[in-house]
């Protein structure tokens, strides 16, 4: 039985990957697909790095700027595993109304959906490589890898994905029970994600009464374990954390992807109940 149980995880998982790969790589030929994943990210740090060059007169060499550009590369995964995740409903709901052919199939749903978003998961990957390489080679970000806290590093990163994935089931629930005019609802949570986690400025910016949002928040600590991890001494350099150790964080954020992850499976399961009994599954709302 257990054996039957793996095989139909893996098999949902795998041909879940092989579909999602299928649908993000076919609106263009290979070469101007890879064209485009590596113009894409390197387009969007520009910007950054366009904005932070008029704001600071140029002053590349502060650690202000590699502790902005990190968090901002990092946070591509945001973006990438929360949309990911929920868009699928979407996807197969309105866009190819297949979603109750997928879900009374012998599949597990949760896996599907998992497996569905490995394809942005993967294309976000080899953006966040590409921001941070273009980083080093033409904007001397301060990263030696020799001198990475590899650990620390790895432990953060897949803490902090595990975490994003959760989160992305809490936004799937709730796009299962809303209509496509809420087709942004994965985008509009990791934009507001982005002002309360640190990603690109300390949360002592932040007005006193919302401080304690960012502070509640797993994605300001795996930030945060990410910098110490890659350049020590840009995380240091800024007081928010600093009180804390690398052990201590890593608690922290172990700590808080439990809570949201089991308070995301919850609400994945409460939407999903409420889909079905409510005839969703399988709803059109493109009206």
């Amino acid at each position: 039985m257990e054996r039957t149980k793996d095989n139909n995880f893996l098999t949902s998982f795998r041909t879940a990957a092989w579909l999602g790969w299928q649908i993000e790589s076919n609106w263009a030929d290979p070469f101007l697909f890879a064209v485009y994943s590596i113009i894409k990210p390197i387009s969007a740090a520009a910007i950054l790095v366009v904005m932070y060059s008029i704001i600071t007169s140029g002053d590349f060499d502060s650690p202000v700027f590699p502790y902005i550009y990190l968090g901002n590369a990092f946070y591509i995964y945001v973006a990438a595993i929360l949309v990911g995740i929920s868009w699928t409903i979407i996807d197969d709901r309105e866009h190819y109304r297949t979603m109750k052919y997928i879900y009374t199939a012998p599949v597990s749903f949760p896996v599907y959906l998992l497996g569905r978003s490995v394809a942005k998961f993967l294309i976000g990957s080899l953006s966040v490589f590409i921001t941070i390489l273009f980083g080093v080679l033409f904007l001397k970000v301060p990263l030696v890898l020799s001198q990475v806290n590899w650990p620390l590093f790895l432990a953060g990163l897949i803490t902090g994905l595990i975490m994003l994935t959760m989160i992305g089931y809490l936004i799937a629930g709730l796009t299962m029970v809303t209509a496509r005019h809420y087709i942004a609802i994965g985008e509009s949570v990791a934009g507001a994600l982005y002002l309360f986690s640190g990603a690109i400025f300390p949360l002592d910016v932040l007005p006193a009464w919302l401080q304690p949002v960012g502070y509640a928040m797993p994605l300001t600590y795996w930030l945060e374990v990410i910098r110490r991890a890659l350049i020590r001494d840009v995380a240091e350099a800024f007081p928010t954390l600093s009180g804390f150790s690398d052990s201590q964080l890593l608690l922290i954020l172990v700590g808080l992807s439990i809570l949201f992850g089991a308070l995301s499976f919850f609400i994945f399961r409460i939407c999903e109940h409420s889909a079905r009994e409510r005839g969703m599954i399988d709803e059109v709302t493109n009206y």
